[in-house]
């Protein structure tokens, strides 16, 4: 191979290959500048945790939250102002069933179930005892596709009437979450299509209109008695939402002496992220106990 003079290889780069060609030296770019978030879905689905913090809620109640409490996400943990958490799930059934209660400031005492052996491995209440009061979080078991599980539901509510009369005979009951009942026609888009469906049968009714004749109050019924196409669920099915062909089935139920405390029960039907749209209750309480009670179904889908 002939050898060549410096200036022939140079001309063919160090590489061997054709000599490098010079690329202007680029400005510097734009600072980025990151937009606001996005809190909400192209369909209109809003960030979960976005509307707890601006609802800012004293107590929040938690229903079907499918996960133990070493599973819950760090993002719930770190709710700010809800330092206090606790969390029941079904032993034995990882995704099923479980409810969340978080507080402002610390319960004088919490208890799990209802002390009863055939429900309380289902994870379905907490507890929560205040100076003014005790706060229930529950979710009720639904009668089932069929009604397979209806006879456990009627024996749960006579079970969990027992439970709630025992607990207001010390202090005040404020009980919040999904009871699975529609109790009236009113409550329900379709009642005369769903009269045996799950959560509108007669015996479920009735069971509901037991608990009011016990001296508890449907806290959002006594303040708007005639509302319509006031729902707290619908249907992925369908776009039911959309239509608004849904069930009230989440609730804040009071002990009669509580009315008077009572300043509001709203339905938050435009908070969305789940199935079931947040409800929340404004309390004003003597001095010691909580200033409001805040509780988001929507929360339940957290996971």
């Amino acid at each position: 191979m002939p050898k060549r003079g410096k200036k022939e290889a140079a001309k063919e780069g160090e590489e061997g290959g054709p000599a490098p060609t010079k690329v202007p030296r680029a400005g510097p770019a734009p600072p980025y500048e990151d937009p606001p978030a996005r809190e909400a879905t192209p369909d209109g689905r809003r960030w979960t945790l976005k509307w707890v913090q601006e609802e800012a809620p004293d107590v929040l109640c938690l229903q079907e939250t499918k996960c133990a409490g070493s599973a819950v996400p760090p993002e719930v943990r770190a709710l700010p102002g809800l330092p206090h958490q606790f969390w029941a799930s079904a032993e034995g059934k990882p995704g099923y069933s479980g409810v969340g209660l978080l507080a402002r400031t610390e319960p004088l005492k919490v208890t799990y179930g209802i002390g009863d052996p055939e429900h309380d491995s289902e994870g379905r209440v907490i507890t929560a005892e205040f100076p003014s009061l005790f706060v229930v979080s529950a979710y009720v078991p639904n009668a089932g596709r069929g009604l397979v599980r209806l006879q456990p539901r009627i024996r749960w509510d006579s079970s969990f009437l027992t439970f709630l009369k025992g607990l207001d005979a010390q202090k005040p009951v404020l009980l919040c979450g999904d009871l699975n009942v529609a109790h009236e026609e009113i409550d329900l888009c379709h009642p005369k299509a769903n009269r045996a469906s799950a959560g509108f049968t007669p015996e479920e009714r009735q069971g509901f209109s037991r608990l009011l004749g016990e001296g508890f109050v449907d806290s959002f019924r006594h303040l708007y008695p005639d509302a319509r196409g006031a729902f707290t669920f619908w249907t992925y099915l369908g776009g039911a939402r959309a239509r608004n062909v849904g069930w009230r089935l989440d609730y804040v139920v009071l002990s009669q002496r509580l009315v008077g405390s009572l300043c509001d029960s709203k339905i938050r039907s435009k908070a969305m992220g789940s199935d079931h749209c947040p409800i929340t209750a404004y309390l004003a309480l003597e001095e010691g106990g909580q200033d409001g009670h805040g509780t988001g179904q929507i929360m339940a889908k957290l996971t």
